[in-house]
């Protein structure tokens, strides 16, 4: 009988936690709900401050980005935005950034990554480059297209090395 197959665990991280990084977790995670693969995965999302949390309780996804989510049929009801810790190197597999500025956030607030478990999103495509601040731009749909890119890049890699491991 097989070893039944560890899930792997995947956290998006941007500035704020009310933007990219919900786009990205709720896009993920209608990806992996269409393949039947929720057991295999588990996404969460962060941000490098506290900007979005206020009294300990985050806020919600950003006005614009929930649209552009409820636009694609993706509902990201109940997020909350909330702050990366030290802890989260141990709890995920991959801790993946939006933009060079949130990758050295994070690498300052996890310390070293001695086990290769930080990216940014769009290293896992054939584009690599930063994934814009809407929140600056205004250009909510330009950062969905990187989101989905990025995700849809990093998915199938993540499910063909689950199905090499198979073999």
């Amino acid at each position: 009988m097989k070893e039944a197959k560890r899930v792997t665990r995947i956290l998006f991280v941007c500035h704020g936690n009310i933007c990219r990084s919900p786009m990205a977790e709720f896009y993920m995670k209608d990806l992996i709900r269409k393949k039947g693969l929720e057991n295999a995965f588990s996404v969460a999302s962060a941000a490098t401050t506290g900007e979005e949390i206020t009294d300990g309780v985050g806020n919600p996804v950003y006005p614009p980005a929930r649209r552009e989510l409820l636009k694609h049929g993706i509902s990201p009801d109940g997020k909350r935005a909330r702050r990366l810790t030290p802890r989260d190197y141990e709890e995920y597999d991959l801790i993946v950034g939006m933009d060079r500025e949130n990758l050295a956030d994070m690498k300052r607030i996890l310390g070293s990554d001695p086990r290769g478990k930080i990216s940014l999103l769009l290293d896992h495509t054939g584009a690599p480059r930063d994934v814009a601040d809407p929140w600056y731009t205004g250009d909510f749909g330009a950062t969905w297209r990187d989101v989905e890119t990025g995700c849809r890049a990093l998915f199938e890699k993540l499910v063909k090395e689950r199905e090499r491991g198979r073999e």
